[in-house]
């Protein structure tokens, strides 16, 4: 039995599949169509090629930690601590998964803006928790008003 029977088929599969049967181009995800950068390919190739296969720690690889935090004090001059600061994860779907399981607790109420990425609710639902659906405006501004309405002692 599923813990998650009212989450269905992801708008991006829905949409993917559409876009399949009417030989259309597919704007609901990224799909790049470029190709991959020869440097990249190459580190890969001479990578596979040694005897450097072994898991990295969980928050990620340390060097390309530390290249983030050089890339963050770079970019918005802000200084983070690559060791505490900076995870790595496959995807945005894992890194937004992982974040609401890791900070919400059973009974807490999470509000979503809406329109929204549909990764959102599944997770808050894991944690027993109570996904709250505020409506942005019709210029996809947030609606403090309603945003405020929403708000609860049990909030995160």
């Amino acid at each position: 039995m599923s813990k998650l029977p009212n989450i269905t088929t992801s708008i991006f599969t829905t949409m993917s599949k559409m876009a399949t049967e009417h030989n259309a181009i597919n704007l609901s995800q990224g799909f790049p169509n470029f190709p991959v950068d020869e440097r990249l390919t190459a580190i890969l190739a001479k990578l596979a090629k040694e005897d450097v296969h072994q898991y990295t720690p969980m928050s990620g690889y340390p060097p390309l930690l530390l290249k983030i935090a050089a890339l963050v004090k770079k970019s918005y001059h802000r200084n983070i601590q690559p060791e505490t600061e900076v995870l790595i994860t496959a995807g945005a779907t894992q890194s937004l998964f992982s974040t609401i399981l890791a900070l919400i607790h059973p009974q807490d109420e999470v509000i979503i803006l809406d329109p929204s990425f549909d990764c959102y609710e599944a997770p808050v639902l894991l944690c027993n928790a109570k996904p709250i659906r505020v409506n942005l405006n019709d210029d996809y501004t947030p609606n403090w008003e309603q945003i405020e309405k929403a708000f609860s002692p049990k909030q995160k």
